[in-house]
């Protein structure tokens, strides 16, 4: 039997709840912007976060198009994906490959990824890439995560949707079908 001391009446648990609802948007507008100050993320840390909006912002970056990854902020989305995973292995693969970039940078460059001119980073990551059909190494292998998550990020944002594919939502077609006819 439960103590009435340690129940909620209802008119409690109704205000608990609003409270609790009406504090949610501002505690993800508080995240964003944490995460855009350079704070860690939901599951990665501060360098591990900057390392990753760096490659995703490599990988798509602005042009006069469209703005890039980073504007689309896919490594919060990447970071949140991580963070809401109940799967450690697949935690532990995006930590493994985020080392293994730097670890490539050094045997490259001599440092750390985020410390490497610009013209290295793009060689590290054309490295990471050249393994693209049939990765052999750790860096490898992590580039074919990476990028499939970087174009997910990207192509469900709002950026990347709008801006970068021009999509006005669904529109009237006229003419002739030109979709499958299983006829």
């Amino acid at each position: 039997m439960t103590d009435p001391s340690e129940s909620l009446s209802r008119r409690e648990m109704i205000q608990t709840t609003a409270a609790a609802l009406a504090a949610a948007p501002l505690l993800t507008a508080g995240a964003v912007a944490a995460c855009s100050r350079g704070a860690p993320g939901r599951f990665l840390t501060a360098a591990e976060f900057a390392l990753l909006d760096q490659l995703t912002e490599l990988i798509i970056p602005t042009d006069d198009h469209s703005p890039g990854a980073r504007a689309a902020r896919v490594a919060g989305y990447i970071d949140g994906r991580l963070a809401e995973s109940l799967d450690p292995e697949w935690q532990a693969l995006w930590r493994a490959g985020l080392q293994a970039v730097d670890a490539l940078s050094r045997e490259l460059n001599g440092t750390p990824f985020l410390e490497a001119a610009p013209d290295q980073r793009v060689a590290v990551l054309t490295r990471m890439a050249a393994g693209d059909s049939d990765p052999k190494t750790p860096p490898e292998r992590f580039f074919n995560q990476l990028k499939r998550w970087t174009v997910r990020g990207y192509y469900t944002s709002e950026i990347g949707i709008h801006d970068d594919q021009e999509y006005q939502g669904n529109g009237y077609q006229r003419g002739e079908f030109a979709g499958f006819d299983a006829t």
